[in-house]
C-alpha cells in the first residue's frame, strides 16, 4: 500500500489576513474558492498572459459603470498604462462619465428612499446614486453644441465621434482645472478606439438624433463600426499576436466584441481561429440561453474563442463594480505598463488592409 499523497490541485492552506495587506497579497492569497477563486485566477490571466505586448486587449462596458467612479478610478488608468487598447461601451456609460468633466456632482446615497419625493423634487436616481435633473440637461447642452461643429458634420464611426468629443472634454477638463479626467478623454489622448454597439440606444445617441432631425449632417455609420472592430482583431493575429476580451456585463457590447472573428471566418471567409484569451464578469445565467450569460465554450461553437485556448477562459460571476477595482488594482501592481498602440491613429490602415485580405479571397473563390 502505497503512502504517496494524492494531489488534486492547489491546496488550500489558508493564513491569517494581516494588516497592511495589498489587494494584490489578498488576491493571491485568500481568494481560495468559487467565484473569489475565479476573479483570483482572472487576475493572474490577466497579469501574466494577457498584458504581454503582444496582446491586443479588447474591454467592453455595460451596466452602470461610469457613474460609480470607476471610469476615473479604475479604467483611466488602465487606459493609461496601456492595459487596454481599444473599448466597447453601452453609450450610457460614455454619456454619464462626461458629468463631472464638465464640473457637475454626483451623490452616493441609499436605494431605499421615496422616489416619487426625488421626481418631484427633479432628482435622478441610479440605484444608490443621486445627482440633480439640471446635470443632465446641462450635460445635453454641451454635447450639442460640441456636435454642431463643422468637424461633427458627417456619417461616421461611433469611434470617430467618441474621439472628437474625447478632445473637447479633455480641454474642457483643463479650463476647468480639475484633476478628473473622463474616460473619452483618457481615451483621446491615448489613441484607444471607443465603439458602441448600438449609438441610438443612449442620450448620446438621443442628442445626435435630435440634431439631425433640426436638419444637421451629423450621424453614425454603423457598417464602419463593424469593420473597424473586426479589422483591429484581424490584425492583431495577423501579425502573429493575440486578442483578448475582457468583458464587464454582457448585452450588445459583449456579442459586438466577439462577433468580429464570425465575421472575419464566416462571413469574409478568411482562416482564423478565434479570440485567444476570454474573461467575463458577469451576473447573467447560462441557462437561460441570452447572450450575456453564454459561457466561453458555447462561443467556441461559434468560432468566437479558439478551441486551444479555452484553458484561457474564466468567467467570474459577480458584480462589476466589486471585480472591477480589484482586477485593475492587481494588473498595475502586478504588470509592468505597456508601450501605448494608439489603434485609432491606425484604423483606416487596418480596414483597408482587411479589404484588400477580403478581396483577394473573393477574387480566389470566384477563379477556383
Amino acid at each position: 500500500m502505497s503512502d504517496e499523497k494524492k494531489v488534486y490541485g492547489r491546496k488550500l492552506d489558508p493564513r491569517p489576513i494581516q494588516k497592511g495587506m495589498t489587494v494584490a497579497q489578498m488576491v493571491d492569497e485568500h481568494l481560495f474558492a468559487y467565484n473569489a477563486a475565479r476573479l483570483r485566477e482572472a487576475c493572474q490571466l490577466l497579469a501574466r498572459k494577457v498584458m504581454q505586448p503582444d496582446v491586443t486587449v479588447g474591454v467592453t462596458l455595460s451596466g452602470a459603470l461610469t457613474p460609480t467612479g470607476l471610469g476615473y478610478s479604475a479604467l483611466v488608468p488602465l487606459i493609461e498604462g496601456g492595459y487596454i487598447d481599444w473599448i466597447i461601451s453601452t453609450g450610457a456609460n460614455l454619456y454619464h462619465d462626461i458629468h463631472r468633466s464638465l464640473g457637475f456632482e454626483l451623490f452616493q446615497s441609499t436605494p431605499f428612499t421615496d422616489d416619487l419625493a426625488l421626481r418631484e423634487e427633479h432628482i435622478i436616481r441610479i440605484y444608490d446614486i443621486l445627482f440633480d435633473q439640471e446635470v443632465l440637461l446641462k450635460s445635453d447642452a454641451y454635447l450639442r453644441e460640441v456636435m454642431r461643429l463643422p468637424e461633427f458634420q458627417k456619417r461616421m464611426s461611433t469611434s470617430e465621434l467618441h474621439y472628437g468629443l474625447g478632445k473637447y472634454l479633455r480641454e474642457r477638463e483643463k479650463v476647468l482645472g480639475i484633476e478628473y479626467r473622463s474616460v473619452l478623454g483618457a481615451a483621446y489622448e491615448a489613441g484607444v478606439p471607443i465603439y458602441t454597439s448600438s449609438p441610438g440606444d443612449s442620450t448620446l445617441g438621443m442628442n445626435v438624433a435630435a440634431l439631425q432631425l433640426m436638419g444637421l449632417e451629423i450621424g453614425f455609420d454603423p457598417e464602419a463600426d463593424v469593420n473597424e472592430t473586426t479589422a483591429i482583431v484581424y490584425d492583431a493575429k495577423a501579425k502573429g499576436g493575440k486578442s483578448a476580451v475582457l468583458i464587464f456585463g454582457g448585452g450588445s457590447p459583449k456579442n459586438f466584441i466577439l462577433q468580429t472573428e464570425p465575421q472575419i471566418q464566416e462571413v469574409l471567409g478568411i482562416a482564423e481561429k478565434g479570440h485567444d484569451y476570454f474573461i467575463q464578469v458577469t451576473d447573467a445565467r447560462a441557462d437561460t440561453g441570452g447572450l450575456s450569460g453564454a459561457t466561453p465554450s458555447e462561443a467556441m461553437t461559434w468560432g468566437k474563442v479558439d478551441p486551444e485556448q479555452l484553458p484561457d477562459s474564466i468567467v467570474c460571476y459577480l458584480d462589476s463594480t466589486v471585480a472591477i477595482p480589484v482586477m485593475a488594482s492587481y494588473v498595475i501592481d502586478r504588470a509592468p505598463q505597456r508601450p501605448l498602440k494608439r489603434i485609432y491613429d491606425h484604423r483606416t490602415e487596418l480596414v483597408s488592409n482587411l479589404r484588400e485580405t477580403a478581396r483577394k479571397h473573393y477574387l480566389s473563390q470566384e477563379g477556383s
